[in-house]
């Protein structure tokens, strides 16, 4: 008789791996990334900057802090000159890396005083060999940074009010908000307290410094829906309730890179009081729920994906805010763009005035002498805008024009053309690690041939017509969401060789651009163009719109109902 003891069955394998939720996995980290944020809070980094790094310089900084938690007070290593495009996915980091910093100024709300800019103009003239960036997130951005001056660069900025506290890193990044709220005679609610709120309560909580990834947040009270909402975590929108009053629409949910989503509305009718509350709601369902095991997978668009809006209200009405939100109607259609250019009054009295710098591109210099120019005519404060903008305020009747001709001597268009207007671009190869291809010096040649080449048009143009500039897959210029959408990549050469080159998307656009229908721009197949032929291309491409569309059409609606070949390289008749 045999004495085996029969084998145990196999214990089933699990029909799904985990994905690192906290709630539903438990906390155990799943790669590196999880590993090295549970070991020490990145806002803990500070600390070491100030006292080890800042005084034994760059080799002394660890490969955690240097590549990880220096994100969590805003510094990015940037790319090493002469390393070549696509490198990054080859060659070990610290072959990539310089050893200078960006550095991000956080803007929440994009609110700033004349004594603030000239200080971050100072800063960028002393320790950033004169760099200065208006970004599309609302924040300004510097380079050439060096370790051993950051805790300078903090004194400086932190005496006037400003920091760099989780601009970047998984954390929740800057708040968006209207680049005119409070002054705006038609915005529905001003979303200042909301925005100071969170940023006060929140901004540098270690509960919420530890999230599967970036979050991004954008309030707005203006009726142009100025905040891109649609491609934000989330977002509070401006609605007037007709049992309610004013409060806020919320968004979730959206986000672009390589695999681009909007956002969606949950159909909660949000008051002003419980706006910082439900933000920390949602904020936390992402900490708990959130995605952790794959990066790629970890943006909170993908739980929503899953989820959908009702189960995610339920959770945060159920589990977080301990209460049932009202209903509420979804936000008209604007009928005004959201970026703000031109003269336009305030409700009291004084007027503000949008300008444009050519694709953000700015310099400490010039904003140490945009603060003089806004003090000799009695204007103590300006705005930064998704659009890399800036918004000058409280200008007197008997000043605006002294303005609009200071504007202009520096560079800052208040009258700009539609492609000045209306073209924004990444940093690109020149600082960025991840970038392909050029972008800030590429779209500046591009505005300006385009000025020159359609002259002939230009009464024939829309008010806005997007152009913008990536220089990788990873969309920080919003190219899913722009009428032209231009993505870095490396394309043959005929040689065997590769050169510079975008893929092009088509007739995307969001509500900010008066779009009733937002959506992600289409891609042709095979459609690429060179860094030579780019110009070429939007010439070719605008000039058959102009001369194919329908009474009242926009491009956008255009560009997604015309056969591929109308949206080709070939040239065509002049219109």
């Amino acid at each position: 008789m045999s004495t085996d003891v029969p084998a145990k069955p196999a214990a089933p394998r699990p029909t799904k791996r985990p994905n690192g939720q906290w709630k539903v996995d438990g906390t155990d980290p799943l790669n590196h990334n999880e590993e090295f944020k549970q070991e020490d809070n990145g806002l803990n980094v500070r600390r070491r900057i100030e006292e080890v790094y800042s005084k034994q310089g760059f080799s002394s900084i660890s490969n955690d802090d240097l590549r990880g938690r220096f994100r969590w007070w805003g510094l990015y290593t940037q790319r090493r000159p002469g390393v070549e495009a696509g490198a990054h996915n080859s060659l070990p980091p610290e072959e990539v890396d310089d050893e200078y910093f960006m550095l991000r100024v956080r803007i929440d709300g994009g609110g700033l005083s004349t004594e603030q800019l000239r200080v971050v103009g100072e800063v960028s003239r002393d320790f950033a060999r004169d760099t200065a960036d208006v970004t599309d997130r609302q924040n300004v951005q510097l380079h050439w940074v060096a370790v051993e001056d950051v805790p300078e660069i903090w004194r400086r900025l932190e005496a006037v009010g400003l920091h760099t506290t989780e601009a970047c890193g998984d954390t929740p990044r800057v708040i968006l908000g209207s680049p005119v709220a409070g002054i705006s005679a038609d915005e529905v609610i001003d979303p200042t307290p909301v925005i100071r709120e969170i940023s006060d309560r929140y901004i540098g909580d270690p509960e919420l410094a530890n999230l599967p990834r970036k979050y991004k947040t954008a309030i707005t009270g203006h009726p142009s829906q100025d905040v891109v909402h649609e491609i934000n975590d989330c977002s509070l929108v401006g609605i007037d309730h007709p049992e309610h009053g004013p409060g806020y629409d919320l968004w979730v949910g959206g986000g672009l890179s390589t695999s681009a989503r909007l956002a969606e509305r949950l159909g909660a009718f949000v008051t002003e009081e419980q706006a910082a509350e439900v933000w920390h709601g949602v904020t936390r369902i992402f900490r708990d729920y959130g995605y952790r095991r794959l990066r790629n997978k970890a943006r909170l668009k993908y739980l929503m994906a899953d989820w959908g809006p009702e189960e995610f209200r339920r959770v945060l009405e159920e589990e977080y805010l301990g209460y049932a939100l009202s209903d509420g109607p979804a936000p008209p259609t604007p009928n005004v763009p959201g970026d703000h250019i031109g003269v336009h009054r305030q409700k009291d009295g004084l007027n503000y005035i949008g300008a444009a710098p050519t694709v953000g591109r700015v310099s400490g210099t010039l904003l140490v002498q945009l603060a003089d120019l806004l003090e000799v005519h009695g204007s103590a404060r300006l705005r930064t805008t998704p659009f890399q903008h800036l918004v000058i305020l409280d200008v007197a009747d008997e000043h605006v024009a002294a303005v609009q001709a200071g504007l202009r001597e520096l560079g800052l268009d208040p009258a700009p053309s539609v492609f000045r207007r209306s073209t924004i671009a990444c940093t690109g190869i020149e600082f960025c690690k991840l970038a392909i291809v050029e972008t800030k010096a590429n779209a500046a040649t591009a505005v300006g041939e385009l000025e020159e080449r359609l002259a002939d048009v230009a009464e024939q143009m829309p008010q806005r017509l997007t152009l913008h500039i990536n220089g990788c897959p990873n969309s920080c210029a919003r190219i899913q969401t722009a009428d032209i959408g231009l993505k870095g990549q490396l394309l043959p050469d005929g040689d065997g060789g590769k050169s510079p080159g975008y893929q092009v998307h088509l007739g995307g656009g969001l509500t900010s651009e008066q779009r009733d229908d937002p959506g992600l721009g289409r891609t042709v197949r095979g459609l690429k163009v060179t860094t030579e032929e780019l110009v070429d291309y939007v010439e070719t491409l605008v000039r058959r719109f102009l001369a194919e569309r329908t009474a009242g059409e926009t491009f956008g609606q255009w560009a997604h109902r015309a056969d591929e070949e109308r949206l080709q390289k070939e040239e065509v008749t002049a219109a």
